[in-house]
């Protein structure tokens, strides 16, 4: 059965209690059908409590969430339940970190859960759980249970059991992050077939950004309960608004205010693009670690740069370069080779120079 559209407009809040803040989600989203929708933000921002509401696993303070045209949750603003499908009843399927198959039944058996629950007849359960198991990769573990599976052999079960029941809607809460460097990239290209055949209807909370690169169709960022960007995946990881998606996506973010033309940083720092800022206008400058060089003393270029002293913070890995992060609001990352490293003598606490040129800033405005 085709994806649905799904609607969701709620509000949950929850009061402090003894070691935790107040916290509030107030978040309004629309994913059309056979859409993908990635929902991104730090820890804490209200990811797996919208999860939560949209499954039916939490009664929100507030608000509605419509799947296919259909009522599934809706609270007053006093407070008054007018509906509250349950999750076995929503059309919803949920798939996480955990695949929690069923431990005593085989991959074919959890597999055919999903429509045994639907009503189908046992003979035709097994003809599509075998079906699904087929289009997974594992026509040949379908006798085998759960305990002689591999991570992610488990995890491809579970996608196929969240598929079988023919949801309206896919729930995927980080579905890849326990498996590892083998077994990740299997399992999202899986998702990606699966759910583009189906036409399912999906929502996708992840920390990775290949999960939103390969997956979705658009990137809603939370941050304290609230949505802080939103728009088309390559259009927001291009142009991020907020630290956590400049780190997804691998980027450097300076925000402040137009100046001359340029991006005023809170720290002082005046960083230049090729387009111009107007004054006075909030505004954020965005450029790739790579682009950074690093210098013991201030350089004299002849084209146009940004320069600015700072020191050393930390030395990170990062694949075959060195991350050189220094200091300042926010803290900005250069990309070098473990022999300039060597060569400059880079260790924290060392001060430094750092140049940007202004063709590779790109400034846009918040």
């Amino acid at each position: 059965m085709p994806g649905r559209r799904l609607q969701a407009d709620v509000r949950v809040h929850r009061a402090a209690r003894q070691g935790t803040a107040a916290f509030t989600l107030d978040v309004q989203l629309d994913v059309g059908a056979g859409e993908v929708l990635a929902v991104v933000g730090p820890n804490g921002a209200g990811k797996s409590t919208l999860l939560a509401v949209l499954a039916g696993l939490l009664r929100p303070s507030g608000g509605t969430v419509h799947l296919a045209g259909r009522a599934l949750t809706h609270v007053d603003p006093a407070g008054r339940v007018h509906a509250a499908v349950p999750p076995e009843q929503r059309g919803v399927g949920l798939l996480g970190q955990d695949p929690r198959l069923f431990p005593h039944l085989t991959a074919l058996e959890n597999v055919a859960f999903g429509p045994r629950a639907r009503g189908a007849r046992p003979a035709h359960a097994r003809a599509d759980a075998a079906a699904w198991l087929d289009a997974v990769g594992l026509p040949d573990l379908a006798a085998h249970r759960p305990a002689e599976l591999s991570g992610g052999q488990r995890q491809r079960v579970a996608l196929a059991r969240a598929l079988a029941a023919r949801p309206h809607a896919l729930l995927l809460d980080e579905p890849v992050a326990a498996l590892d460097a083998a077994h990740a990239p299997l399992v999202r290209q899986l998702l990606r077939e699966q759910v583009a055949r189906t036409g399912t209807t999906t929502v996708l909370v992840t920390h990775d950004v290949l999960d939103a690169v390969v997956l979705a169709d658009r990137v809603l960022v939370l941050d304290a309960g609230r949505a802080v960007h939103h728009g088309p995946t390559g259009a927001v990881l291009a142009a991020p608004r907020d630290p956590f998606t400049a780190a997804l996506a691998g980027v450097n973010l300076v925000v402040g205010t137009g100046e001359r033309g340029a991006v005023r940083a809170a720290d002082g720092r005046l960083l230049r693009g090729t387009d111009p800022v107007p004054d006075g206008v909030a505004a954020a400058a965005v450029f790739a670690p790579a682009a950074v060089s690093v210098h013991t003393e201030e350089p004299v270029h002849a084209s146009p740069r940004n320069v600015w002293p700072t020191t050393v913070v930390a030395l990170e890995p990062r694949g075959a370069a060195v991350g050189v992060r220094t200091s300042g609001r926010p803290e900005v990352v250069a990309d070098v080779t473990p022999a300039s490293v060597a060569e400059l003598g880079l260790r924290p606490g060392v001060p430094v120079w750092l140049s940007v040129k202004a063709t590779e800033v790109g400034v846009h405005l918040r």
